[in-house]
């Protein structure tokens, strides 16, 4: 296998487990030395015990700032840079109507996965710097592409992811920084439950099932990689088909 990711140091947010995990060991298996972030720090350190020593684990609160700059320094003193950052923790949050939402779950889910991927490139885009360069890949959603009702926090949060990504592309290209948003379809996580309609979910997609998370995985790979070197500012839908047009009725 060619290692694509040979030589380079990524550090992943919400690693322990799911898509965070499948891409920590798709990316070790590729060449790279991954710091993995999360807050399951049992599930967390066990996952990085298990990648040898090409991984290491760090406590990480994506909403707490000392948190992502000890995540940093920990990639570059254990491994000498930082070349990739993934900003893949999330969560769905509060699935109600908006007037039924809360404003501590809206906040939430805010701070998760708005203010986490802000926190996140403000704090590795010096790190990628001094290594030369490097890529963020930030893991979004179709959520973030078209509007589904009963997700009020969770779409505002990564339609903001979003545009943010567009911004920072264009303030860090001159950095040799890429910076992508990855929008994954339903993806088969701990995150989904056991109890979720798994048809439901793939209603209006050209491909009517769930996805693994070492496909999501695969995608991170191709934009953390060089093969992506002309691509910045970007998204991604990994989405079986699911935006490319309206939903239709099942035949």
């Amino acid at each position: 296998m060619a290692e694509r990711l040979r030589g380079k140091v990524a550090l992943i947010s919400g690693a322990a487990r799911g898509q965070g995990e499948a891409e920590a060991r798709l990316f070790v298996a590729e060449g790279a030395r991954v710091v993995l972030g999360d807050v399951r720090h049992e599930l967390g350190e066990k996952v990085a015990a298990s990648l040898g020593e090409a991984a290491r684990y760090v406590p990480l609160d994506v909403a707490d700032e000392e948190q992502w700059q000890r995540a940093v320094a920990l990639a570059e003193a254990e491994f000498g840079k930082l070349d990739i950052l993934v900003n893949n923790a999330g969560i769905v949050g509060e699935f109600c109507p908006v007037e039924r939402c809360t404003l501590e779950s809206y906040q939430h889910t805010i701070a998760v996965n708005q203010i986490g991927p802000f926190l996140g490139m403000k704090t590795a885009i010096p790190a990628l710097r001094r290594a030369g360069g490097g890529s963020i890949v930030n893991v979004c959603s179709v959520a973030g592409l078209h509007g589904i009702p009963g997700l009020v926090a969770y779409g505002a949060s990564k339609w903001a992811l979003r545009g943010m990504t567009k911004v920072v592309a264009l303030e860090v290209g001159k950095d040799n920084i890429r910076v992508n948003a990855l929008h994954p379809g339903a993806v088969e996580t701990p995150m989904m439950g056991a109890g979720t309609d798994r048809a439901a979910l793939t209603q209006g997609q050209a491909i009517e099932r769930v996805a693994q998370p070492e496909e999501i995985a695969s995608a991170a790979l191709f934009l953390a990689s060089d093969e992506s070197a002309f691509i910045t500012g970007a998204d991604l839908a990994a989405d079986a088909g699911l935006t490319a047009g309206r939903a239709l009725p099942r035949r």
